[in-house]
């Protein structure tokens, strides 16, 4: 349809998704499926504007128009020059929410209001972007996101995911750590269920992510063994490390006696040699654990 559409419209642009910026010049409309088309008004009569709305919406873009800040850190990120030096620590924080149960501007609003000042957010799509995340004092006043998450989902009523990147006092090196960024991000989430994620916390999925196949199923072969296709005991495990290897706190997560979830451990440790009590050993537990999703 596009392609014959181009026909009669030399002027017409499609995007599968919507994108942050769009040319004003043209008139765009929006189909049942959330792509946008566009085309300019000089090619268009009356009666193909009336055919047009009869099928699709208008569309009026939902991004907040760009401070200047904004648009600053769109050229860093962008740039592959020399970019200044600057005398302030920032962080990225990458973003997700659900398609098309909040528009930018209202995500925007919700944000500033929290944090109290305006926040630079840098869009990739409708449902998800970048906040630049600027340090004004020390780390002690930093904002941690999984104190807030609760609350902006409540106020909001919607489900929002952060990937919390590492503090950085420079720009170097800017354009490829916010495409690394991305990247480790859209990776943690296919493995994580946790609304957000630091950079450290995601070291072990990025690893795996970054691991050939074969080498995933000798780790799960070796370090597992017969407990490879065990359910309960992956689910325990899991639960056991997001416990901080603390046996108490996992039987009450688990809603098991603190000695079944004991019994299960050594039991392991009798089959393998693996302690999984022991924090080296348990590292490799774990790995062979997130290796699952392959």
């Amino acid at each position: 349809m596009i392609d014959k559409l181009r026909n009669y419209f030399p002027s017409l642009q499609h995007y599968e998704t919507i994108p942050v910026k769009l040319n004003q010049e043209l008139a765009w409309f929006i189909t049942a499926d959330s792509q946008l088309i566009g085309i300019h008004p000089d090619e268009l009569q009356e009666k193909d504007l009336a055919l047009f709305r009869t099928f699709l919406k208008p569309y009026q873009s939902k991004f907040p128009s760009m401070t200047i800040e904004e648009k600053k850190w769109l050229q860093w990120t962008q740039a592959e020059d020399v970019l200044p030096d600057i005398d302030f620590t920032f962080r990225l924080v990458y973003f997700q929410v659900p398609l098309n149960q909040i528009d930018p501007k209202g995500f925007k609003d919700a944000i500033n209001q929290l944090f109290d000042h305006e926040v630079t957010i840098l869009w990739q799509n409708e449902n998800e972007g970048v906040i630049v995340d600027k340090l004004h004092k020390n780390l002690d006043d930093s904002i941690s996101y999984k104190e807030i998450i609760d609350i902006l989902m409540s106020d909001l009523y919607i489900k929002i995911r952060f990937f919390v990147g590492p503090y950085l006092s420079t720009l170097e090196g800017l354009r490829d750590h916010y495409q690394q960024l991305l990247a480790a991000a859209k990776l943690t989430f296919q493995h994580s269920q946790h609304n957000v994620v630091t950079y450290l916390e995601a070291i072990p999925y990025i690893l795996m992510g970054n691991t050939g196949t074969t080498f995933k199923k000798n780790l799960r072969q070796f370090i597992l063994q017969e407990f490879i296709d065990d359910v309960e005991f992956i689910h325990m495990m899991e639960v056991f490390f997001e416990s901080n290897l603390n046996i108490s706190e996992a039987a009450k997560k688990l809603y098991m006696h603190r000695n079944s979830l004991q019994y299960r451990i050594e039991k392991f440790y009798e089959r393998t040699g693996i302690d999984v009590r022991v924090f080296q050993q348990a590292i490799t537990v774990y790995l062979a654990v997130l290796a699952k999703d392959e």
